[in-house]
């Protein structure tokens, strides 16, 4: 799994940070939260959210990759080591180390908020959760045989080659 935060900037030239999350071997996104003032109390509180979110599924996660940042602290390194995560903060100056969710936040900028004027937090949060919907149930990836991540995605039975 993998976290990163970025900023959208409004009409009205107010910034606001999303918090994203990604699950490296599903490519499911979720937003994790909009607020303007990103702190470190604010991103524990957020990262326990998600967690409780996952609840059965998150014990199966065994690393975390993060942006290096201000707004992340011990508190909510904390909270994913509680559950037996190793939390994995990405290298100053090595900006592959988080790459998948580079992109997808790349992805979320290019298909969605640059497209659209955005006027407010109840604006960005309807574009960008309309996106990680949209990119979870029915955008295709290449690394999941054009399907999509969501749970309809099973992958269907091979069929058997028949001996000719």
């Amino acid at each position: 799994m993998a976290t990163d935060l970025f900023h959208i900037d409004t009409v009205f030239l107010r910034r606001w940070f999303v918090l994203l999350f990604i699950e490296h071997g599903t490519r499911r996104i979720h937003i994790a939260g909009i607020t303007r003032h990103p702190t470190g109390p604010r991103v524990t509180r957020q990262a326990r959210n998600y967690l409780m979110e996952l609840g059965d599924h998150a014990e199966s996660i065994r690393f975390l990759i993060r942006y290096r940042g201000a707004y992340v602290t011990d508190s909510s390194d904390a909270v994913f080591q509680t559950i037996g995560m190793r939390v994995l903060p990405a290298l100053p100056q090595v900006p592959r180390m988080n790459a998948i969710a580079e992109r997808r936040i790349g992805s979320c900028r290019r298909e969605a908020t640059d497209r659209i004027l955005i006027t407010g937090q109840r604006h960005l949060h309807l574009v960008v959760n309309e996106y990680a919907q949209h990119y979870n149930s029915h955008r295709p990836h290449q690394s999941l045989r054009q399907r999509p991540p969501g749970p309809l995605a099973t992958p269907e039975p091979r069929p058997s080659r028949r001996p000719a």
